[in-house]
């Protein structure tokens, strides 16, 4: 936090109030992990990686209305990236109360989780995870492994978002499914991970369990409009 603060001073003496979020303040940091400082101030809106000192750097710079554009990206795809690295949050600066302000905003629209999925939505997740299942089954070797990889992620997001949770993308939504177990008292983060490096039936088993959970699998008769 000294590090970072430091950070924020040395090169935005004008911030209106800066984060630190991320892997640091969870407390799940590995020895790879970077800086994830979110700063305010009512300029232009940036992203910069950088090295400061021992410790890799991913700012985020933004002005009010960038932080409010991307937070309303996270809601559209149910990923909420930068509520949780304002809302979950240590904060660093906060010259005028927005510091503390942002933080506890956003923080309330985590726990208030994503919309539903519409019915479309739903539908065309379902159809999605059945091909995959479907493509699994006729795959063997490297080709089996490429298709386990996303099968289990497509899974992953129907059962989360299905369930009205958010989702995430790479180690995030595997940080997701964690605490879905955690909080409903289920096994889907090890059961899918151990479907993935099997080479029997393991994984079908458990995509199985979710799809079951919003109507089972779905490929004959599914129908969507183009829109257009």
């Amino acid at each position: 936090m000294d590090v970072a603060r430091k950070l924020v001073l040395e090169l935005y003496p004008d911030a209106r109030a800066a984060w630190l979020g991320g892997s640091v303040v969870r407390g799940d940091a590995s020895p790879t992990s970077d800086l994830d400082i979110t700063v305010l101030h009512d300029g232009p809106s940036w992203r910069r990686s950088l090295k400061y000192g021992r410790w890799p750097v991913e700012l985020f710079v933004h002005n009010e209305k960038s932080l409010r554009y991307f937070a309303d990206k996270d809601q559209a795809r149910r990923q909420p990236t930068m509520m949780r690295l304002v809302g979950e949050s240590v904060v660093l600066v906060d010259a005028d109360g927005s510091g503390a302000r942002l933080q506890q905003e956003f923080l309330a629209e985590v726990a208030a989780g994503p919309e539903p999925l519409s019915a479309d939505e739903l539908k065309l997740l379902r159809y999605t995870v059945t091909d995959l299942v479907e493509d699994l089954a006729g795959a063997a070797g490297d080709v089996r492994l490429a298709v386990a990889s996303v099968l289990w992620q497509e899974a992953a997001r129907l059962l989360l978002t299905g369930s009205g949770r958010w989702s995430g993308t790479g180690k995030g939504l595997l940080r997701e499914v964690l605490a879905y177990d955690v909080a409903c008292g289920t096994d889907y983060a090890p059961a899918l991970l151990d479907g993935v490096r099997s080479t029997d039936d393991r994984l079908v088993a458990v995509v199985d369990r979710i799809l079951a959970a919003h109507g089972g699998r779905l490929f004959d008769g599914f129908e969507l409009s183009a829109g257009i």
